[in-house]
Order: C-alpha cells, then structure tokens, then sequence
C-alpha cells in the first residue's frame, strides 16, 4: 500500500521532516518526505495497511514544535517498491 501525504499548518522549521523520518523507520515504513514552497510538507509513504494507518495519526500530532491544520491523503496503490525512507530537498 502506498499512501501520497500533504501535511499543512506550522510544519517547516519545527524538525517535522526528520521526525517523520524517525517515526516512519521506527514503524518499518519506506517512502520519502520533503517541503513544499507554499509551506507544506508532502510525503509518501509504502507499507502494510496496519503501519500505514499508525503513520497517518502521528501526522496529525507531528514534532513536538509543530501545529498540523490538516493532512490530506491520496492513494497510490501498489505501483512500486520503495528501499528505504528518506528526507529529500
């Protein structure tokens, strides 16, 4: 399952994109996160439906610095397999 995130509210500047990181290899989830330039944070991430849902409530609450106002989700389907979870630019 791969779920495509767009994360808004106080989410740049307060460590959100390594804590996601964080969150997402503690839950064994791969995929990626980055920042937007309207001030989003955008993410995708590839695992078990289980670990996918407990990704999308720790979106909610975020780093402990940041106020998320909404996290939009899309699905991706199966389309491929992703390695590894990484922070990109």
């Amino acid at each position: 399952m791969i779920k495509h995130v767009h994360i808004s509210g106080r989410v740049q500047g307060v460590y959100f994109r390594d804590s996601t990181k964080e969150q997402a290899d503690k839950l064994g989830i791969t995929g990626w996160v980055r920042n937007l330039p309207d001030g989003r944070v955008e993410a995708v991430f590839q695992g078990s439906e289980n670990k996918i849902e407990k990704m999308l409530e720790w979106c909610w609450e975020g780093s402990p610095a940041s106020r998320v106002e909404d996290v939009y989700v899309e699905d991706m389907g199966d389309s491929k397999e992703l390695a590894e979870f990484r922070v990109t630019k």
